[in-house]
């Protein structure tokens, strides 16, 4: 099979869960709004000092949006499970990693961009500058491709289980705290006058470990799942 037969396979899963997410439009703003609203709840809770939000605001934001990423994985493989197609899937002549990589980039483009999108306007509330929010964007784009990827690694493992949700928790939450880190330490970093380069390089290293060996594991998992 070439490459582009290969890749095929790719895009016509990422084409089908993308056409599925703008059928299931409340699904994706549930994710959406959960973000914002915890990301919103913090400003009251904490006070209007603004130096103290401001220094606060890089480790809400991307807590939140590692909360509302976790709050999504459920879904990723759920409903192929339950009508059968996951099945299909790996009956289908195209690698399951390539499948597996197509659901997890819908996954991002449908939960993790958004929330890349949408960071600018909630990290305003707390008072960053152009920047940090520029560095915070950045380290957000390059993040929940992250969080998407060991994400689905977590779901494939408790698919069909009883309790899987709390399940997802403690499988994927240690794996999150690098990238947490990494994250909220580049915003900081600038904040405090210094370079956030090795945050950045650091980050970018998790995305590609992520992307070589995500697919390829989650695959894995979602066979012995389905066994």
């Amino acid at each position: 099979m070439s490459g582009t037969g290969l890749l095929s396979g790719t895009r016509n899963i990422l084409a089908r869960d993308l056409t599925i997410a703008g059928r299931r439009v409340t699904d994706v703003l549930t994710t959406l709004f959960f973000f914002v609203i915890v990301v919103s709840l913090f400003p009251l809770g904490v006070g209007p000092e603004m130096a103290t939000l401001r220094m606060i605001a890089p480790g809400i934001l991307w807590v939140a949006a590692l909360l509302a990423t976790m709050l999504s994985l459920g879904r990723l493989f759920t409903a192929d499970h339950m009508d059968g197609t996951l099945e299909q899937m790996l009956l289908s002549p195209h690698p399951l990693s390539l499948i597996v990589l197509g659901k997890v980039a819908a996954h991002w483009l449908t939960t993790g961009a958004p929330l890349v999108l949408m960071s600018p306007l909630l990290g305003l509330q707390f008072g960053l500058s152009g920047p940090l929010l520029g560095v915070l964007m950045l380290t957000l784009l390059i993040g929940t491709p992250v969080l998407s990827l060991v994400g689905a690694m977590g779901a494939a493992l408790t698919l069909g289980l009883r309790g899987g949700g709390a399940l997802i928790s403690l499988l994927v939450l240690p794996l999150y705290i690098p990238v947490l880190i990494f994250g909220a330490g580049a915003v900081e970093a600038v904040a405090s006058g210094l370079e956030a380069g090795a945050h950045l390089s650091l980050l970018g290293a998790l995305l590609v470990l992520a992307l070589c060996f995500g697919p390829w594991v989650t695959a894995a998992a979602l066979r012995i799942s389905l066994e």
